[in-house]
């Protein structure tokens, strides 16, 4: 029996770069899906035919605009199982509060996040079989 990649949720407004990071994860073999905002994120996550769990986060400190939207991601993770999250954050802005598995400080590379979220997803033991 097959089992579907692991899911990853990205959550970011920027649209290009929430693209190009969603076609690096698919490359690598996991189901990337993007959302503009903490709200949409909150539409995410029920179960599909063919798709796995959401495994992994990646939320774009952007998004995190005010403390309505930190709370409604912490009803999104608790929706999601608790998946690790990996917030992208700005160089000079201090970290938002938050459970966060990693903290990217920009600039960072599409490759080198995509690295962190193979390894984390890999470390957690969630990431299951990889089609290529």
């Amino acid at each position: 029996m097959s089992h579907p990649p692991a899911r990853v949720l990205i959550v970011s407004a920027e649209q290009w770069a929430r693209a190009g990071l969603r076609a690096e994860l698919r490359e690598r073999g996991l189901d990337a899906v993007g959302v503009r905002d903490i709200p949409e994120a909150l539409t995410q996550g029920h179960a599909q035919p063919g798709r796995g769990p959401v495994r992994m986060l990646v939320i774009e400190h952007d998004t995190l605009c005010d403390d309505v939207h930190a709370g409604m991601l912490v009803r999104v993770r608790a929706r999601l199982g608790d998946p690790p999250m990996i917030l992208l954050a700005h160089a000079t802005r201090e970290t938002p509060p938050g459970d966060w598995t990693l903290v990217l400080r920009r600039p960072v590379t599409i490759g080198e996040l995509a690295d962190a979220v193979l390894g984390l997803i890999a470390d957690s033991g969630r990431l299951g079989p990889i089609d290529i």
